[in-house]
């Protein structure tokens, strides 16, 4: 795989992105996307609207009842695991880590709902360090592509961390989210108007 003419032509097309979760903060970042599993980033950012009025920060989450964040959060779904995670997560925040969002993957790790790719989201985007998070979407497309054979997420994330720059990192993820998004769909992709076709293992097999 060509790697940087991977990146240069969805670059052409979707340029530097932006992480589509609203946030002010670190701590709403996290919040943000403990709640976007399973769950449309549109969607989130109206239940983020409310729940950061109540909780902006990490002490105010720490100190909300359970239920509250349940009430909250239920558009959402899995609103009983996340409401729980989403409290924890906070509490460590303030008792271990003087209420700051921790900067390395081993202590973001640590806390409750938060996996490596969660961590990977906040290092770049929350703290512009060099993170790639591995979706649904990076995952499908890269196999499409045949630029791995994997579905294990630390894989395809070894495999990119290996063959693209650091500092382009968080960007690719965006780039591979947002291309799955508008064209290389789960279900149906839209081979005809993808701009990696000619490069594309399942687009080759498919003719």
């Amino acid at each position: 795989m060509d790697w940087t003419q991977l990146y240069d032509r969805l670059y052409a097309v979707y340029g530097d992105c932006c992480c589509p979760l609203i946030h002010e903060s670190p701590f709403q970042l996290l919040a943000a996307v403990m709640l976007s599993a399973q769950c449309r980033d549109d969607r989130v950012n109206i239940v983020t609207k409310e729940l950061f009025a109540l909780a902006p920060d990490a002490p105010a989450m720490a100190d909300l009842e359970v239920e509250k964040i349940a009430e909250i959060i239920k558009p959402c779904g899995l609103h009983g695991t996340k409401s729980k995670n989403l409290k924890a997560a906070a509490a460590m925040i303030v008792e271990r880590f003087a209420n700051q969002v921790p900067q390395t993957m081993d202590e973001l790790t640590q806390l409750p709902g938060i996996g490596r790719k969660s961590a990977n989201v906040l290092l770049g985007n929350a703290f512009d360090i060099p993170g790639f998070p591995v979706d649904t979407h990076v995952k499908r497309l890269l196999n499409r592509l045949g630029a791995v054979k994997s579905d294990d997420p630390e894989k395809i994330e070894a495999v990119v961390n290996k063959a693209v720059p650091d500092e382009k990192w968080t960007n690719f993820s965006h780039l591979l989210i947002f291309h799955g998004r508008a064209v290389c769909h789960a279900g149906k992709p839209e081979c005809s108007k993808c701009p990696l076709a000619d490069m594309c293992a399942f687009n080759k097999r498919k003719k």
